[in-house]
C-alpha cells in the first residue's frame, strides 16, 4: 500500500489502509459532519481498470445527506496490494469473501454499492451472506456478460498483458488512440500523471482474471431477487457495456428502483455526480421497516 497516493482525498474525507480478516485494503472515507446525525454507511466497489476514486465526487454531497462513504480498492486495484501473477487470488469468490471482510470490518450493515465490474463482485458477496448489507445499489452493472464490443476491447487488453509489461501496455495505448476505444484503461478523474500511476497500480493478474469474468459471467438476477434486500438499478441514460434496456429489464425482475441519469453514460458517478448522489442517497432515505423495493426515477 502506497504511502504516497496518486491523488489526494476529496475535503472531509481520509486515505488510509482498512484492517479486515482477509488483509488490508486502500480505502478513502467521509463521515457527516461532526454533531450531525449519521443516517448510514456505505461501502462502494470500483469496476475493471477502476479504483476508489472513482467515487470522489460521491464523498461530499453524500456526507451532506449524513452519509459515511467507504469507497476501497479491491485486492490488485490501485492502492491495494494483492499477488502480481496468480490469477486464482482474484476468482469472483475470494474477491467476494473480501467484501464481506470490508462489511465487517465497518461495523455492519452498510449499504453495498458496486459500479461496473464492482457490481458483478458485489453481487457475488450479497449471495454468499447478505446479512451485512442494509440494501444494495448497482450502478450501469449487468445481469451477466459484458456487451460483444466491450468484450472485444477487454480482450485487446488480455492479449497485451500477456506479452507486455504494464508500462508497455500503457505506453502503446496511448499512443493508438483514446484508451476506452483501444482496450485500455476506461477514462476517470484526474491527469495523465494520476491516471498513469492508478495504472501501474494494478496487478496484471487481478486484470486478466476480472477481464475474463466480465465476459463470461452467468445470468444470477433471480437468485438475488429471491435475497430479502431492497434493490436499485442506477445508470445513464447510455451505455455500452450493457444497454440500457438490459439494465432496465434487469431492474424489472429485481422488482428494484430504477434511476437513469440524463446526461450521462456509464459512469454516472464521474459523469453528473450531484444528481447521482441525490438518488443514492433518496433511496437509502426511503428504506423503511417495510423496505419497499418498486420506484422508478429519472435524476
Amino acid at each position: 500500500m502506497t504511502s504516497h497516493p496518486a491523488f489526494p482525498p476529496p475535503p472531509g474525507a481520509r486515505a488510509y489502509p482498512l484492517r479486515t480478516a482477509r488483509g488490508e485494503f486502500a480505502v478513502v472515507d467521509s463521515s457527516p459532519e461532526a454533531g450531525e446525525e449519521g443516517r448510514g454507511v456505505v461501502l462502494m466497489l470500483p469496476g475493471f481498470t477502476g479504483s476508489k476514486e472513482d467515487f470522489r465526487l460521491l464523498h461530499e454531497p453524500l456526507a451532506q445527506r449524513g452519509y459515511r462513504v467507504v469507497a476501497v480498492d479491491g485486492r490488485g486495484q490501485h492502492e491495494s496490494d494483492g499477488p502480481r501473477d496468480d490469477e486464482s487470488a482474484y476468482s469472483q469468490r475470494e474477491l467476494a469473501r473480501d467484501v464481506l471482510a470490508q462489511a465487517e470490518a465497518l461495523g455492519g450493515p452498510v449499504h453495498l454499492v458496486g459500479h461496473s465490474l464492482g457490481g458483478q463482485i458485489a453481487r457475488a458477496a450479497v449471495l454468499l451472506d447478505h446479512s451485512p448489507f442494509v440494501s444494495f445499489t448497482l450502478v450501469s452493472s449487468g445481469p451477466a456478460e459484458i456487451s460483444v464490443s466491450q468484450q472485444q476491447r477487454v480482450k485487446l487488453l488480455r492479449d497485451a498483458l500477456a506479452v507486455l509489461s504494464m508500462e508497455e501496455v500503457w505506453e502503446a495505448i496511448q499512443a493508438m488512440g483514446p484508451p476506452e476505444e483501444v482496450g485500455g484503461p476506461a477514462r476517470g478523474l484526474g491527469d495523465q500523471d494520476q491516471l498513469r500511476r492508478r495504472w501501474l497500480g494494478h496487478s496484471p493478474a487481478q486484470l486478466l482474471a476480472t477481464g475474463r469474468q466480465l465476459c463470461t459471467e452467468p445470468d444470477r438476477v433471480a437468485e438475488l431477487a429471491a435475497l430479502p434486500l431492497p434493490f436499485h438499478v442506477l445508470s445513464g441514460a447510455h451505455d455500452d457495456t450493457w444497454p440500457v434496456a438490459i439494465l432496465d429489464d434487469m431492474a424489472l425482475r429485481l422488482n428494484a428502483r430504477r434511476t437513469v441519469i440524463t446526461g450521462a453514460e456509464h459512469s454516472p458517478n464521474a459523469d453528473r455526480p450531484l444528481p447521482t448522489a441525490h438518488a443514492l442517497a433518496d433511496f437509502w432515505d426511503g428504506i423503511g421497516p417495510g423496505r419497499s423495493r418498486a420506484v422508478s426515477g429519472t435524476a
